[in-house]
């Protein structure tokens, strides 16, 4: 873990932007086409640090962007060029465009100033979406990663942010993948090499802080 008065340093409002990863109704809301992965955002708490995540960075001037990932009914520019994409055209419950499946998910609240990207393909949050572009004119140098799954999205954003420039802070509450063991394990094992990794309560201790 860091020391607080460097986390302080990187999580400068005027410089910061909170990333949540689909955190949607129909990924970790109560009718998720992933039902395990739903169950442990929520089990675990990682949902609700967002949410708490979310309303602090509101509160502290830190701009917020959520990413979404959504397809159109008909499927047009959709990946289909592996099983994960595959399956996810069988699922029950489909991330479209305009439904309830991909609203932001309570406990999380949406300020009118907030950003939300929608992406219609690809693993990434970042790589081929609005979202470095909007980073770039926001003036961010230090990205705070949360959401899900630590399976796929969320590396990928972490991968992706680092290779373009910024400093990515990871608040390890504040994800959640399947199974349970599986995120510590990969956050000690991959994301501790490219980011820097800390929890919900310091994050927002440093959101809330005095500046000098």
């Amino acid at each position: 873990m860091p020391s607080f008065e460097h986390l302080r340093e990187l999580l400068d409002p005027a410089g910061t932007v909170l990333l949540t990863i689909e955190c949607q109704q129909g990924v970790v809301g109560q009718d998720s086409a992933l039902p395990e992965l739903a169950k442990e955002a929520r089990s675990s708490g990682a949902l609700a640090r967002v949410a708490r995540l979310v309303d602090a960075a509101h509160e502290s001037g830190v701009q917020v962007v959520h990413a979404v990932a959504e397809r159109r009914p008909d499927g047009r520019g959709a990946n289909r060029n592996a099983r994960l994409f595959r399956a996810a055209e069988r699922l029950p419950v489909q991330q479209l465009t305009g439904t309830t499946a991909v609203r932001i998910a309570p406990p999380i609240e949406v300020a009118e100033e907030d950003l939300v990207v929608r992406r219609l393909h690809g693993l990434s949050p970042i790589a081929g979406t609005d979202v470095d572009p909007l980073l770039r004119n926001l003036g961010c140098r230090t990205l705070v990663v949360t959401g899900v799954s630590a399976n796929i999205a969320v590396p990928n954003a972490v991968f992706d942010a680092v290779n373009r420039g910024y400093t990515v802070v990871v608040p390890a509450d504040a994800i959640a993948g399947v199974p349970a063991e599986y995120t510590p394990a990969m956050i000690r094992n991959t994301l501790a090499l490219v980011a820097t990794i800390t929890t919900t309560d310091d994050v927002i201790a440093c959101f809330k802080g005095p500046r000098r």
